[in-house]
């Protein structure tokens, strides 16, 4: 039996259906990701595996026990999940070593640690309401660890955060992870984010799993375009796209699976060969380490990935297929 096993959980409001039939597993010490569009029920399904929402249908069982949902006992959640909220709400007027010290069931040395992998030691004198948006979230975190679960649950804990802030706790949560064993499951609108966080994925479509895999597995195979959708750029090649365009797929790479979903990067400028497919250059984006291109076969537009651009818009170029 897997460590947490969630077996045909269902739930409605109003009598409509927001998760249908919902079933997967984790073993221990696993970072997953779930990531699925506004309203595909992703903090839903992770108030249920907390037990502070009751299931309509199904049961979560965690180490070989149920969990009970709030119908079901006095005080709803289980002592064993800690969940963090979108919101990560501190109380006002308090220095945070206040905030901190009622939750602990660690030892100092204990505390000493987490405090120092959530980069928060220089915070404990502050009070909660002189901290960034970045530093309140990484206490609120704290705050749930210093309870010692084992299991922890994040809502969208990168969604209100500034690039630097975000990098920072993709950073915190990795070491976390890595130094007290804790099994993470983080949900995210944005599936990009998890790309270099999760060791395995679960996508959400209006309350049901569409895929599941690693990271790298989905990102180059999405079953689906909302799935190429969520975890990055891609353009979609149809059957009935430009004859040259399918026919350089086809017949240069036996890609013949109609959709196809072609990532940036799988695409090259190069020099022109009977494998290379001729394109008029379009627009060009800046981004940092690399250039997004649009090229045009015929009326249709693809995107390109390069890390040096050597074309303007209306030269023609020639590109191939990595």
């Amino acid at each position: 039996m897997a460590w947490l096993s969630i077996r045909g959980v269902e739930k409605q409001y109003d009598g409509n259906p927001v998760l249908k039939n919902l079933s997967f597993s984790l073993d221990r010490g696993v970072q997953l990701g779930i990531a699925g569009a506004t309203g595909s029920s992703k903090t839903t399904l992770l108030r249920i595996i907390a037990g502070l929402l009751q299931a309509d249908g199904g049961s979560v069982w965690l180490d070989g026990k149920r969990i009970e949902g709030p119908d079901e006992k006095l005080i709803p959640g289980h002592p064993s999940i800690g969940f963090l909220s979108q919101h990560f709400e501190l109380r006002n007027n308090y220095r945070v070593i206040e905030e901190l010290e009622v939750a602990s069931v660690l030892t100092k040395e204990e505390e000493e640690k987490l405090y120092s992998l959530c980069q928060i030691s220089h915070l404990l004198s502050r009070k909660t309401t002189s901290l960034s948006g970045g530093e309140r979230q990484r206490i609120a975190l704290a705050r749930v660890l210093l309870k010692s679960p084992s299991l922890l649950l994040l809502d969208e804990p990168f969604s209100n955060l500034d690039p630097d802030h975000k990098r920072t706790m993709k950073q915190v949560l990795k070491k976390i992870s890595h130094e007290f064993g804790i099994t993470t499951i983080l949900v995210s609108h944005d599936g990009a984010d998890l790309l270099s966080w999760a060791d395995s994925l679960l996508l959400m479509h209006e309350g049901q799993i569409i895929q599941e895999g690693s990271p790298q597995m989905l990102y180059q195979n999405p079953i689906n375009e909302y799935v190429a959708g969520l975890l990055g750029n891609y353009t979609r090649i149809d059957k009935n796209d430009p004859p040259t365009l399918v026919g350089f797929f086809e017949n240069n790479y036996n890609l013949q699976n109609f959709p196809l979903f072609i990532r940036p990067e799988h695409l090259v400028f190069d020099n022109a060969t009977s494998r290379h497919l001729e394109v008029k250059v379009g627009n060009s984006y800046f981004m940092g380490n690399y250039f997004l291109v649009e090229v045009e076969v015929g009326e249709k537009v693809i995107l390109v990935q390069t890390n040096q651009l050597f074309y303007k818009p209306g030269d023609t170029a020639f590109v191939r297929y990595l």
